[in-house]
Parts: C-alpha cells; structure tokens; sequence
C-alpha cells in the first residue's frame, strides 16, 4: 500500500519533493526557528543539508520505504510553502507536518492533513490515523481536531523538540480510527 504520488485539495497541491526544492523550503519554513520550534530537527542554517533531508525524502518513494513526504503548493504554484507526511506502520498511519508561517491561520495544513487521514482510513489494511504535538503548541492541537482527528489524550514525555532542549516533552496526541 502506497499513498497517491500528488493530490490535491480545494487550494493545495501536494507532490513528492525535490532536491531543488531546497532554497524554497529554506526560505519558506526550514530556517524559521519559530516555525520549526516543536519540530524533531533545528531550523537549518544552510542550504546544502536540507538539500541531502530532501535527497533522503525522494529515495523514501523510490525505495518504498512506506514513509511518504510531500511538498505542499498553492493551487496553480510549484512553490513549497509546507510539507506533510505520513509513515504507515502495521496498521496505523502516523503524520507530521510543518507550515510556513505566512501561511498560518487559514486551514490549509488541517485540509491537507484531511485529506491524508481519509485516503489512509479508506485503505483495507489501515484502522489508525494519528498524531501529536507538544502540550505547548495547541494550534497544531487544532489542526488534528479540523482534520477530523479527536484529542485522545497526552503522552507524557514522549517527544525531544531540540530547539527547546535535550528531554522528552509531554504531547498531545490525537487520532482517528475506523
């Protein structure tokens, strides 16, 4: 089972990276420290690494490595402006997922999250559609509940957001299920 190559939503296109992607993201999401502050990675400071985390992305579809990453697009661009992905694992699909901040605020990062939860829950093999965020960072919180996804609960020292610091933070999880 492999998630559809592009899809689109009433204002996104979603497509598989590129390397030459990389001056777009940089600019867009990947050098924000606040953009990325929850994230499991630092803001990048330099082009060339985000060039090889884009590499990796595409062989993750080459490879079928059931770990998908997409670019997200404005309707009628080829501009990143966020990203979204989804690893499939037994029978639960899990999502991550960053936004520019020019672009926060107006429901596009929860249609595109929507539109992933339902294309997993319709697929035979998969009955879990999840994912989380810090405690501290409730507006992804919304994001999961827009997409059609309910608060399940915290997880308590789950997740390093390395911009913040070395430990484990508490996390908000919530899914979707079938």
């Amino acid at each position: 089972m492999r998630p559809p190559e592009t899809f689109s939503t009433e204002r996104l296109l979603a497509r598989i990276p590129r390397v030459a992607d990389a001056p777009a993201v940089f600019a867009a999401y990947a050098s924000d420290p606040v953009a990325t502050r929850f994230l499991s990675w630092k803001a990048y400071h330099q082009i060339a690494p985000l060039e090889d985390f884009l590499r990796d992305r595409v062989n993750d579809w080459a490879q079928d490595h059931r770990r998908y990453s997409y670019m997200l697009c404005l309707r009628g661009t080829d501009t990143p402006i966020g990203s979204i992905g989804v690893d499939l694992s037994g029978d639960k699909a899990l999502f991550g997922y960053v936004l520019g901040r020019a672009q926060w605020g107006r429901g596009l990062m929860a249609e595109a999250l929507g539109y992933l939860v339902d294309w997993s829950l319709a697929q035979p093999g998969l009955f879990r559609a999840w994912a989380f965020c810090d405690v501290e960072n409730p507006a992804s919180a919304r994001v999961m509940e827009k997409a059609g996804m309910a608060r399940e609960g915290v997880l308590r020292r789950w997740h390093v957001c390395p911009t913040i610091g070395p430990e484990p933070r508490d996390c908000i999880v919530c899914a979707r299920t079938k």
